[in-house]
Formats: structure tokens, C-alpha cells, sequence
């Protein structure tokens, strides 16, 4: 039972004290994001055990569709729905690593084209590059803020 996810317990154990101290965001959340765990578990032919990473994988998708929801009730008008949205987000947040910045970002991208050498390439590197990132920066950073950065320094 070593194998048994640590994140995902500590996010049951969070739940009971948020529920415990009447935190309604952060208990409603942490709800969804155990769905959305026990859901991704289930997903495919047959149930398994999710690891932290995968856990991490569930979380950041979480996380992306409040940033998402937030942006567009702004755009919308609807502040006390973008509020609601932004403190979810901020409650995941909480569980997932430390996130990378921008310059962070760019220094991995720098050395990604270095690696597969595709300086002066252009867009026609982006898919190999990209392949070099995504499993460095798994979690950390928005897969658009990266992307970005990937066209930027091949453009």
C-alpha cells in the first residue's frame, strides 16, 4: 500500500478540516478536485490507482479551467462569479508545485532548442521542442504561457 497516493490523502485530510472549520470555498473545492480525481481513476478500461503525479496532472487541469472560467465572467461582467472562480484556483494552487516564472520559462525553452538543435529552424521545431519541455515543466507552468514562449524564441 506504499504506492498509494500521498497528495490525494492529504487532499481527503483537508477536506475534513475545511469542512470542520465551515470553509465553504475551500471545502466545495476540494470536493470537485476528488471528483475529478475519482473520475480520472475510472476514466478508460479498467479503475486505477491515480500517482501524485498524475494527481498533479488532475489538479493543473482544475486549476486551467478556473483560470478559464475567471477570465471569461470578467469579460462577461460577472465579478462576484470571476471572485468565486479566482479562490477556487487559489485553492488548488495550494497542491500544486511551486509554479515556474516567467524567466524560469524561457531558460528551460533556451535550452530545449539548444538540445535538439533547432535554432534557425522556426515554427517547424515547435513540435520537437515542445516535447523536450512538457515533462520539465509538468505541472509548474500553463502549456500556453510555454508554447508562447517556444514561438517567441523560434520565431
Amino acid at each position: 500500500m506504499a504506492d498509494m497516493s500521498t497528495l490525494k490523502d492529504r487532499l481527503r485530510t483537508d477536506l475534513t478540516s475545511a469542512m470542520k472549520a465551515r470553509d465553504e470555498v475551500r471545502s466545495s473545492t476540494l470536493r470537485m478536485v476528488l471528483t475529478a480525481i475519482t473520475n480520472a481513476e475510472v476514466a478508460g478500461k479498467q479503475q486505477r490507482e491515480l500517482s501524485d503525479d498524475d494527481i498533479v496532472g488532475v489538479l493543473s487541469t482544475e486549476a486551467k479551467k478556473r483560470r478559464e472560467a475567471a477570465t471569461a465572467f470578467e469579460d462577461g461582467g460577472r465579478a462576484e462569479m470571476a471572485a468565486k472562480e479566482k479562490a477556487e484556483a487559489a485553492v488548488i494552487a495550494d497542491y500544486l508545485p511551486e509554479q515556474l516564472t516567467a524567466e524560469e520559462i524561457a531558460g528551460l525553452v533556451t535550452a530545449a532548442v539548444e538540445q535538439v538543435g533547432a535554432a534557425g529552424e522556426g515554427m517547424k521545431a515547435m513540435g520537437r521542442v515542445m516535447g523536450v519541455v512538457q515533462p520539465q515543466v509538468k505541472g509548474r507552468a500553463d502549456g500556453g504561457a510555454v508554447a508562447a514562449e517556444v514561438r517567441r524564441q523560434l520565431a
